[in-house]
């Protein structure tokens, strides 16, 4: 069985859950100055691993052991592909107006821009759009790839990293998401072709899901 490798923020966790306990997560994410939403993920598989003990209305423990019933190989292997979702894109040529109403539609926070091959060249936020349709802009005429943030400025995945992997890029860029990409060679040069997106959201059910499976919680 691989050893696991704790970030720096669960081993901030798992010290002022031991010197503090028990302790809720909205009490933690005060200590550490970030938000419960963000301590979730490292929460999630703290717990999950028998590290720490949730007790629903009271908070968290410290146990300092690794649960025998998880099987850690299979949560260190899971791979960003085994639970990708469909990323929400469009093309670079798409007017910021029509990619407004395809953020809307699709209800999510970001989009990501690709070329006709469906190459990545960038993406926007909820807040880039927002900044455009309060700035007089001819939204109908403006195309999309004038707001974009652009490559190289764009943190990705592979198909073959880890969830986990996955989870500590969202954590350490402060993102909600990650474009899934194949890289792909031409003239000498990597392009970025888009295949799926792992979200926050997926992340956390996906521990959750194995949580509930391997600890019947």
């Amino acid at each position: 069985m691989e050893k696991i490798k704790f970030t720096n923020r669960q081993k901030s966790i798992m010290k002022i859950v031991k010197e503090n306990p028990p302790i809720t997560g909205e009490e933690i994410a005060k200590k550490l100055n970030l938000t419960r939403a963000t301590l979730r993920p490292d929460l999630t598989v703290l717990t999950m691993i028998g590290i720490l003990e949730a007790r629903p209305k009271v908070g968290y423990f410290y146990t300092g052991n690794i649960s025998d019933d998880i099987k850690m190989e299979q949560i260190i292997s899971l791979k960003v592909s085994e639970v990708k979702s469909i990323p929400v894109v469009v093309n670079i040529n798409t007017s910021v107006s029509d990619t407004i109403v395809k953020m809307f539609l699709e209800n999510v926070g970001s989009i990501y821009i690709v070329s006709d091959k469906s190459y990545l060249l960038g993406l926007v936020s909820r807040k880039d759009l927002l900044k455009a349709a309060i700035g007089g802009l001819d939204l109908d005429r403006l195309p999309i790839g004038v707001l974009m943030t652009r490559m190289p400025n764009i943190i990705t995945v592979t198909p073959n990293e880890s969830v986990i992997d996955a989870a500590n890029k969202i954590i350490n860029h402060e993102v909600d998401s990650l474009p899934i990409v194949e890289i792909v060679e031409t003239d000498g040069k990597k392009n970025y072709k888009v295949i799926g997106k792992i979200s926050k959201t997926v992340i956390v059910s996906v521990f959750v899901d194995m949580y509930n499976r391997y600890l019947g919680g």
